[in-house]
């Protein structure tokens, strides 16, 4: 919703200033708005994989979602993490064997269905849990493993940021390529009226500003946006694997959870006595 209001502020900054002195109908130049997009869109394609060209629209179409990584999905993962810890303490590693082959099934993580749709998430804790109930691993192994697939999923993640980031840099060189091709017609008609050549002229100078209005006031924020959401999708791999390894050095469930805790955002991070109460809820 941000990115629509954005939008709109940078519509009325630039083109509602430009009219209150100037005349709209001359920004509008249909072949200067059809060459600058067949541009952006040919580079996008030109540039890409199938794989980074699908996961770049359904990140920029996520943009208008709320993001799901709030304090009260963190609340949930973090008494989560705690229960399944708990039970572990008490019941011996072996106990939480059907919970992570089956989790749709499980007792434990069926009470948290925010995080038990995160496909992701789920496979990454699943996965180590799978690892410390059947492996021989210590925490310095682990640790560098998940190290290695937190900075995978990273990059993944990153890609759709760094394409968008692409075009936008891309965009004002389009737009002088367009403004050049627009001269060059000029330079072909110069036998023509005054009027006419102005109207022309500035027909092609219009490439040049829709090129750098698209990369700095439209496809620029967009990269930010899914920069920002990167890094938000990246922090629940982080608590989970302090956790986890906390647990691993032998600190009590209540500790490691307050371990996975410290790590998260400020404005996302539950209070101590917020997160005690909601587990001390969910005990009842």
């Amino acid at each position: 919703m941000l990115l629509i209001v954005g939008y709109v502020i940078i519509l009325a900054a630039s083109v509602g200033t430009y009219a209150a002195h100037g005349s709209l109908a001359a920004l509008f130049v249909p072949m200067e708005y059809i060459a600058i997009i067949g541009l952006g869109v040919g580079c996008f394609v030109a540039s890409n994989s199938p794989k980074n060209m699908k996961a770049t629209v359904a990140a920029a179409l996520g943009l208008f979602k709320p993001s799901p990584y709030n304090k009260a999905f963190y609340v949930e993962v973090l008494a989560m993490l705690f229960e399944i810890l708990a039970k572990v303490r008490k019941e011996g590693l072996m106990s939480i064997e059907n919970d992570i082959e089956n989790p749709e099934a499980s007792p434990i993580f069926t009470k948290y269905p925010a995080f038990l749709h995160d496909h992701h998430a789920m496979e990454f804790l699943t996965d180590y849990l799978r690892m410390m109930v059947g492996g021989n691993l210590n925490a310095f192994e682990l640790e560098n493993l998940m190290d290695v697939e937190i900075d995978t999923h990273h990059t993944e993640a990153h890609a759709p940021a760094h394409v968008v980031a692409k075009i936008g840099d891309a965009m004002p060189a389009f737009g002088i390529v367009v403004a050049v091709m627009g001269v060059v017609n000029v330079m072909g008609s110069v036998g023509e009226p005054p009027a006419v050549l102005g109207k022309m002229i500035g027909g092609a100078l219009v490439g040049t500003f829709l090129g750098i209005l698209a990369a700095y006031g439209f496809i620029g924020p967009v990269a930010e946006q899914l920069e920002q959401k990167c890094a938000e999708g990246s922090k629940i791999y982080q608590c989970m694997k302090t956790v986890l390894l906390a647990s691993m050095s032998g600190y009590a469930p209540q500790v490691a959870v307050e371990f996975g805790r410290k790590v998260l955002f400020s404005t996302d991070r539950p209070g101590f006595t917020e997160l005690e109460s909601e587990i001390k809820s969910r005990k009842k």
